[in-house]
Formats: C-alpha cells, sequence, structure tokens
C-alpha cells in the first residue's frame, strides 16, 4: 500500500468537499404529530441538545401547523391530528406530510399507546409518507416496554422504525438520533442534521465505524494495487464528513497530508491497536483488515483532534498516540 494517486486524490475530495456543501444550502423539515402530553417539545429539544420548541416559534402555513425553525435549516412543524380526512384543515396537513423528510409520530408510552384515533392518522400518513419514525416517549414513567414496542410493530407490519424514549432522563436519545440519520442519509441531509446538533461524538463514531467496515471489505479485495484508489475515496469522504459535522476547515492540503500519513505510514497500525480498546464497536474491525484498521484509527484521530482543539497535520498525528492514551487512561 505504498502507491498514491494524487490526480484521483483531488477529484476525489473536489467531489466530497460539493457534495457536503450542496447538503449544508438544504432545509429539513419534520413533521411531529401527537397528543399535547406525548412530550414533542422536550424530546426535540433533547435531539438538537438546545432550547429549540422555546426560540424562533412562527406561525406555519396554516394557522394549524406551528413551525420551530432553528439555525435555518431545521424545521420542527407540529402538526394536529387526522380526525377528518374531508376537513379542509386535514387536507392541508396531510399535503404537509407529503412534504416532509421525516415524520415523528409520537405515542405515550405511560397512556394508551397507539389508539384507535392514532391508529387512522398513521393510516392516512402512511399512504403519502413512509419516512415515518415512531418515538415512544415517557419509558420512565411506563412498564414492560419491550411489550409496548412489539405491539406497535405488530399493528405496522413491522415496516417501521420504533424507538423507546424518555425526553425526560435522554434515554435512547441517541438510538433516535441514529434512526433519523439513516433517513435522512438516503435523503442526503444527514451531514445537514448531524453539523447541527450539539452532540456529535456518537455520530462521529457512527461515521468512522462504517467507514472503516467499508475499508476492510475494499481491503480484503484479491487483487494486487487494487485497493488504493477506493480506499483513498472512503479515506477522505470520512475526512470531509468529519470536518464538517465538527465546523472545523480541512484544506485538500491538509486532508492529503493526513491520507498519506495513513495510507503509507505506520501511524495507522500502531494508532489502530489502542483505539481499538478504549471503542465500543471496534473490536470488529480488529483483523479484518489493515486498511480497516487504518481508517478506524485515522477517524478517531481526526475526532479527538477536534473535539480537544488539536491542530492536526502528519506530525501531529505520530504525537496524538502519546495524548490520546494519557487522556484514557486518566479518564
Amino acid at each position: 500500500m505504498n502507491h498514491f494517486d494524487e490526480k484521483d486524490f483531488d477529484r476525489t475530495y473536489e467531489q466530497e468537499f460539493n457534495n457536503v456543501n450542496e447538503q449544508l444550502d438544504k432545509e429539513i423539515i419534520f413533521a411531529m404529530i401527537g397528543d399535547v402530553n406525548t412530550g414533542k417539545s422536550s424530546t426535540i429539544n433533547q435531539l438538537i441538545g438546545d432550547e429549540v420548541a422555546n426560540v424562533g416559534s412562527t406561525p406555519g402555513e396554516t394557522v394549524i401547523i406551528d413551525k420551530y425553525k432553528y439555525k435555518d435549516k431545521i424545521i420542527f412543524a407540529d402538526t394536529p391530528g387526522l380526525d377528518d380526512i374531508n376537513n379542509k384543515n386535514s387536507e392541508e396537513t396531510l399535503k404537509f406530510y407529503k412534504e416532509a423528510d421525516i415524520i415523528l409520530f409520537f405515542l405515550n408510552a405511560a397512556g394508551t399507546v397507539f389508539s384507535e384515533g392514532e391508529r387512522k392518522s398513521f393510516e392516512k400518513i402512511r399512504k403519502v409518507n413512509k419516512n415515518i419514525i415512531f418515538v415512544m416517549n415517557k419509558i420512565d414513567a411506563a412498564e414492560d416496554i419491550p411489550k409496548l414496542v412489539k405491539y406497535v410493530q405488530d399493528n405496522t407490519n413491522y415496516d417501521f422504525k420504533i424507538t423507546p424514549i424518555s425526553s425526560k432522563t435522554g434515554e435512547n436519545i441517541d438510538m433516535l438520533r441514529n434512526a433519523i440519520l439513516d433517513i435522512l442519509k438516503k435523503e442526503k441531509k444527514d451531514i445537514l442534521f448531524a453539523k447541527h446538533i450539539k452532540e456529535k461524538s456518537s455520530t462521529a463514531n457512527k461515521w468512522i465505524l462504517a467507514a472503516a467496515s467499508s475499508a476492510s471489505l475494499v481491503g480484503a479485495a484479491p487483487i494486487p494495487g487494487s485497493d488504493i484508489i477506493p480506499i483513498t475515496g472512503i479515506q477522505v469522504g470520512l475526512m470531509v464528513r468529519l470536518a464538517a459535522l465538527y465546523d472545523m476547515p480541512l484544506s485538500k492540503d491538509r486532508a492529503k497530508e493526513l491520507a498519506v500519513a495513513s495510507l503509507t505510514g505506520n501511524i495507522g497500525k500502531s494508532l489502530f491497536r489502542q483505539v481499538v480498546k478504549f471503542i465500543p464497536g471496534a473490536g470488529s474491525i480488529a483483523g479484518a483488515s489493515i486498511a480497516g484498521s487504518m481508517t478506524l484509527a485515522l477517524g478517531y484521530a481526526i475526532k479527538y483532534a477536534y473535539e480537544n482543539n488539536i491542530e492536526l497535520d502528519a506530525n501531529s498525528l505520530k504525537s496524538l498516540y502519546d495524548t490520546f492514551m494519557k487522556e484514557k487512561v486518566t479518564s
């Protein structure tokens, strides 16, 4: 793995950089449905890590839809139920559901879960938009959560993600974030959402593990020399995404410097052996391939540098191992 194609790197960097910028020019619309006691506002605040629901509330397109805009890019719209599909308000609401990127369908785990009215509204909504996530809130005040989840699954044909959470304690908020990111990735808006939430570490972990797994598969290819271009693409994509996530500048020259250090040196190998001891889920990459381990190490090195205000270059990448170890041992 000692060959490095600069032209391919430049082309890949420009493509990934443009993809990220295209995302950041978009906006995300969340349509929320649920009774007033299902904790929509507190869930939004937990998701973003800020008082979203109390800031920037503006009238919606109709008097029945209240919008909360965050950072001018993410819109949470509180919508009413669909009790009467022939009602004009219900028709306008249904149109809004159709245009939304994601529908958060709130259920009260401490109440009557998936009532007849909720089921009727769900059936109407799923016909126009299948990007639905059930948010089963207030699990801190409920019992037998697995049974409640299975009940909803049985009544929705196991086609939709159900996230049991507590907006009061924050339990399983990461699960909800990941479900949202999975849908937004298909819509090419996941970076935009991740960039605007306060809690970035779990998202970074998710991206790093995915890139390392992809690199492991490519690195396992039996054709000599065939892995350098796709692995470079995977690593470049990861570096650009992490830079956008943490809102840190990453020039093409600096990205190239880090990629060369990772692909041609022993930095990735040595750091990986330590990183894998501390990162949940990283063990699955261990032994898969050198390409996977190097990508994992590079990703976590960048993440650690961004989170600790360390200027990252080839030299600091080498010394980061010692810093990383000291921090982890004493924490």
